[in-house]
């Protein structure tokens, strides 16, 4: 018996939106019937008055910055932030203070996480030489990654990067790559760095540094049996590698993902954003188009948030000092939503990307659908209620947007695994996520 009861959703199943209600038991979906029907008299009922109903979204790239850098943010703020936006799970990424590389550092992680998350999660392990990569596979991290092939205390070069999809493809685990040419990316950063304008950042990380890298990553993929994700595609030259490669062949063992700051800022947002749209890859002029375009025909797999919330006050240094990272987790399903609108995107395509596709990418076998025997992850919708993007309702610790000022379509009812976790406030308690481990996990 159900004991609880979403009566008349409107779902986009077989292609059309329909009039339903969702039965769930224990957390769990158990059936999904067309309005019309007699409703159980014992179940606690939610009745969302034909008001869109979308999965939950699965936001496979996240920085909450906890354990170490919680002044930016914490698992209990970034999770808020995630539920306000319609996010019910989330997968952060290993750079932390310490970072996501062994045993010590993982449990770190995962005691703040349980004690803290408000909205289901996975742990993405480190990508370096020193990373203990079987360990922290067993542990049931997720993936590894984001490995990053351009500047930071997690790059690695060429060479280590080869041996590290070796390793990661002998465990049967995702390797999640930061594709920029770190050579490339230093050398055009050190012939402009006298020039002290924000805008010079795009510069100094050109289309090309992408391109490049991304290329060399897919051949790598050939010489070793690891399967690759590219994170934060934003460049028309990167969107042109990968459907090259990926169109033709028998067999994909890639994927990749685009970031709503690509999507929806260009290099004409320096103007308004100063240091606060630095962010890597950077801004880009005449990008645009072409993802939104690679989205839609599915080259571009999945959305994600690249969630890397800095403080107000570290964000006013200047360009070549003020840290790369934007805020997103609360604003990428209303942007998206409000780009249906727009006619941008089709419904059908935007919970394919942010639900259905990072749960089978990711192997999230529970969530990213609407059908019996699935999580009851569910999102509620008034599309007809647009509103601008404004910071004083946001939740995560940063405190600014760059989105500020842009229309969306927020949630209005969140639900986690049946239980409410957002109801126009925060309404879910901390330390109710759950921590789904990856495939590798051994008990014990």
């Amino acid at each position: 018996m159900p004991d609880l009861i979403i009566k008349d959703a409107k779902v986009l199943l077989n292609g059309g939106l329909q009039h339903v209600n969702i039965a769930i038991e224990c957390g769990k979906i158990i059936k999904v019937a067309k309005v019309g029907g007699s409703v159980s008299s014992g179940a606690e009922v939610i009745d969302a008055r034909g008001a869109l109903t979308l999965p939950g979204v699965i936001d496979a790239h996240v920085h909450f910055r906890d354990p170490g850098l919680t002044h930016k943010e914490d698992w209990y703020t970034g999770s808020c932030a995630a539920a306000a936006g319609g996010v019910t799970m989330v997968i952060d990424q290993p750079n932390t203070a310490p970072p996501t590389l062994d045993k010590r550092s993982f449990n770190l992680k995962l005691k703040s996480a349980k004690r803290k998350s408000i909205i289901d999660f996975g742990i993405n392990g480190g990508g370096v030489p020193s990373a203990n990569l079987e360990e922290l596979w067993s542990l049931g991290v997720t993936a590894f990654g984001e490995i990053f092939m351009a500047d930071g205390d997690l790059s690695v070069s060429e060479s280590e990067l080869a041996d590290l999809l070796k390793s990661i493809g002998e465990l049967g685990a995702i390797a999640a790559i930061h594709a920029e040419n770190g050579e490339l990316c230093s050398h055009f950063t050190e012939e402009l760095r006298r020039i002290r304008r924000p805008e010079v950042y795009s510069r100094a990380r050109p289309n090309i540094c992408e391109a490049i890298a991304v290329e060399r990553v897919l051949e790598m993929q050939e010489e070793t049996p690891v399967r690759i994700h590219i994170c934060h595609l934003s460049t028309r030259e990167g969107i042109g590698v990968i459907r090259r490669m990926k169109y033709g062949k028998k067999e994909i063992r890639f994927t990749c993902e685009v970031a709503p700051h690509h999507l929806f800022l260009d290099h004409k947002d320096w103007a308004r954003l100063g240091t606060f749209g630095k962010m890597n890859p950077p801004l880009r002029k005449r990008c645009m188009q072409h993802l939104w375009n690679g989205l839609n025909d599915g080259t571009i797999d999945i959305v994600a948030s690249d969630h890397a919330p800095h403080t107000d006050d570290e964000k006013r240094a200047g360009i070549w000092d003020a840290p790369a990272g934007v805020p997103g987790v609360e604003t990428m399903l209303p942007l998206m939503l409000h780009a249906v609108k727009q006619n941008l995107i089709p419904l059908r395509r935007v919970i394919e990307a942010m639900s259905a596709k990072p749960a089978q990418v990711f192997g999230l076998d529970d969530k990213g659908i609407i059908k019996q025997g699935y999580d009851a992850d569910l999102v509620l919708v008034d599309t007809s209620n647009v509103r601008k993007i404004t910071v004083d309702q946001l939740h995560s610790k940063a405190g600014w947007t760059p989105f500020e000022g842009r229309e969306g379509i927020f949630p209005e009812l969140v639900l986690s695994r049946g239980e409410v976790v957002y109801d126009g406030e925060i309404a879910g308690k901390k330390g109710r996520g759950k921590f789904l481990r990856g495939k590798g996990y051994v008990d014990g």
